[in-house]
């Protein structure tokens, strides 16, 4: 009887803890996904505001030189790998794609720009350097809190005895460079 009682306690103790634990590791991925998913609505919205630079550069007969097409498939290489990170956010290779994509396309955008006359800006509106500054400091910021994200995410999934039930359930470490 006394046995019982005590694997009856035990056992209730391993399951709150358990209960407990996945939604601690829940709760810290949601926030990585949220942070991801903030990132991701950045970049939808640089990629958009990239169509619409070359739609205005096209408008003004701006000349199909090697600086702007390494734009255009900078802007289509960042399109297809942020479509391939949205299937898996976690995924290291995703993230880290992601990351050299933007990169490359932050090359494309300083050789294109340095290349090619200031195109007229829309009435109201920002230069098209300083509007890239800014998507640029948007996209640095949302970077830095996926990565701020993933840190607790990943610490806790590494935490013993979490770490077994992460394993368990599948949960894998957020990868962020």
């Amino acid at each position: 009887m006394f046995l019982s009682s005590v694997f009856s306690v035990i056992l209730l103790v391993l399951v709150l803890w358990a209960v407990g634990a996945y939604h601690r590791l829940a709760s810290l991925r949601l926030s990585f996904l949220q942070a991801f998913a903030a990132l991701e609505v950045h970049l939808d919205r640089l990629l958009a505001w990239l169509e619409e630079y070359e739609s205005a550069q096209t408008r003004a007969g701006a000349p199909a030189a090697p600086a702007r097409e390494a734009l255009q498939v900078a802007v289509a290489q960042c399109a297809d790998v942020l479509a391939r990170a949205r299937i898996q956010p976690l995924h290291a290779a995703s993230l880290a794609a992601l990351q050299e994509a933007l990169q490359v396309l932050d090359a494309a955008w300083i050789t294109q720009a340095h290349q090619l006359p200031a195109l007229a800006v829309p009435a109201g509106a920002m230069p098209w350097a300083q509007r890239w500054e800014q998507h640029q400091a948007y996209s640095a910021q949302a970077q830095e809190q996926l990565r701020l994200a993933a840190a607790p995410y990943n610490a806790a999934i590494a935490q013993f005895p979490a770490q077994l039930l992460a394993s368990i359930l599948g949960f894998k470490s957020a990868q962020t460079s």
